[in-house]
């Protein structure tokens, strides 16, 4: 019985030695931004399932000044246009997700996420999927060999590697990167099909990519005769995606990591750089005026409707200070500028996000955290077809959370959230609007 303990804990062991180059869903990829280069040592085919589950509870309410005002009583049979949905607390949909890991062959990995069930889809349905390549000794040149030192190459959906908010996010059921009950009000977050070239030099990483700039691909020729697609440009573009990183343990206390990316298409359709999660927010109900169903999933994001033209500036900065065993401070900031428009609008509008956030880790192996985060964004608005009406709304969060890992796969957390909406129209559903509260997250990941 003991050999085959020792046995079963060598071959987990190996496993997880051989995807070292794919994120552990795990309290492992915590931090973990573009994967570094890691030589591993192929034990011939293998495949590692792992997945990811969620349960939160949520004790949030909301108002705006059409129910302050007018102090209408919410009236299912014949509610207010935009009158907010009364709330109460309890738990929302559970969400899940499923990987498949597969070590093909020497240096080429297989990578396959699912949604087993979410906020927009109860179903299971596929995410996304990509291969990576750390070699590629299929090919018989010996410089390509020293080229894939210090490549990696990605091929097929995957994630857009547009700044590095992305790696900090909550993902349906897989919540471990993300220290905070949501992610960025304005959520920048697509998987593309595509094609990807991360380089690394030293400290730095130079990314490079190329995609077809949507979620769901359309071979449909466009009709620029139409209302809809009236100031398209009639072609379906593609998303160019840059990045320049420098990421360094400076010594044994201090990390550094800052980052500057760019994401541009000159008019996809059917763009969804902002709005491409599929899975939904963790602010269950919020901003919004009808019983809670899958068509509100997004509750407290804000999508400025770039769905054509878009052309999108990160700057992100990590900072991790860790001076003694079992204590950390971390902080992590976005800077953000965005323009675009959507295929019916003849203007290119303009929003911009800034995030910041201090989180503090402690315990013997940095088991426990607090953190606070602040979220404030802007954005131009304006109706399509040329009308002049152009107007300026801002969103602004404020949200102080804890957390627990109970192991590297177990963890628990809490947040109070409050967020509030300027500058829209009057009486609309945003019209002074604000939401406020708990909600507690307990997750599993493997």
């Amino acid at each position: 019985m003991k050999q085959r303990g020792l046995l079963l804990a060598a071959t987990l062991l190996a496993s997880g030695m051989m995807f070292a180059q794919l994120r552990p869903t795990n309290k492992d990829g915590i931090n973990v931004f573009e994967t570094p280069k890691t030589e591993t040592e192929f034990e011939g085919f293998n495949v590692q399932l792992g997945g990811a589950l969620t349960l939160p509870f949520s004790m949030l309410d909301h108002s705006n000044t059409v129910t302050r005002e007018s102090g209408y009583s919410y009236d299912y049979a014949n509610p207010a246009a935009n009158s907010l949905v009364p709330l109460t607390s309890g738990f929302g949909l559970p969400q899940a997700n499923l990987y498949i890991k597969s070590n093909l062959s020497d240096g080429i990995y297989l990578n396959f996420e699912l949604y087993l069930a979410s906020r927009h889809h109860n179903e299971t349905w596929v995410k996304g999927g990509f291969l990576q390549f750390e070699k590629m000794e299929f090919l018989p040149w010996d410089f390509v060999d020293e080229i894939m030192k210090y490549t990696t190459i990605k091929v097929g959906q995957f994630d857009v590697n547009y700044g590095d908010a992305h790696f900090r996010r909550s993902d349906g059921g897989l919540t471990f990167y993300n220290p905070f009950m949501e992610n960025h009000i304005m959520d920048e977050f697509a998987t593309e099909i595509g094609a990807e070239v991360d380089v690394h030099v030293g400290d730095f990483i130079l990314v490079g990519a190329v995609t077809n700039g949507k979620l769901n691909n359309d071979l449909t020729k466009i009709d620029t005769t139409r209302a809809q697609t009236k100031y398209s440009n009639g072609v379906h573009n593609p998303a160019w995606i840059g990045k320049l990183a420098y990421d360094k343990q400076i010594n044994s206390q201090f990390r550094l990591r800052a980052s500057a990316s760019g994401y541009y298409t000159a008019g996809s359709v059917r763009n969804t750089l902002f709005g491409g999660d599929r899975t939904g927010s963790n602010y269950y109900g919020v901003m919004y005026n009808a019983p809670i169903s899958n068509a509100n999933f997004t509750n407290g994001r804000f999508n400025p409707g770039f769905g054509d033209k878009v052309a999108a500036v990160m700057g992100n900065l990590f900072l991790k200070f860790s001076p003694v065993q079992g204590f950390s401070l971390e902080s992590f900031t976005t800077l953000e500028n965005a323009g675009g428009r959507g295929a019916n609008e003849p203007d290119v509008r303009k929003s911009n996000q800034f995030v910041t956030d201090l989180v503090v880790r402690f315990g013997a192996d940095e088991d426990f955290y607090v953190g606070a985060r602040y979220n404030t964004m802007k954005a131009d608005m304006g109706a399509a077809q040329g009308e002049p009406n152009h107007y300026e709304v801002d969103i602004n969060r404020v949200a102080i959370a804890a957390g627990w890992y109970m192991t590297k796969n177990v963890m628990a957390k809490i947040e109070y959230v409050n967020q509030k909406y300027n500058g829209f129209p009057a009486r609309s559903i945003q019209d002074g609007a604000e939401f406020n509260g708990l909600t507690l997250q307990g997750s599993i990941a493997f």
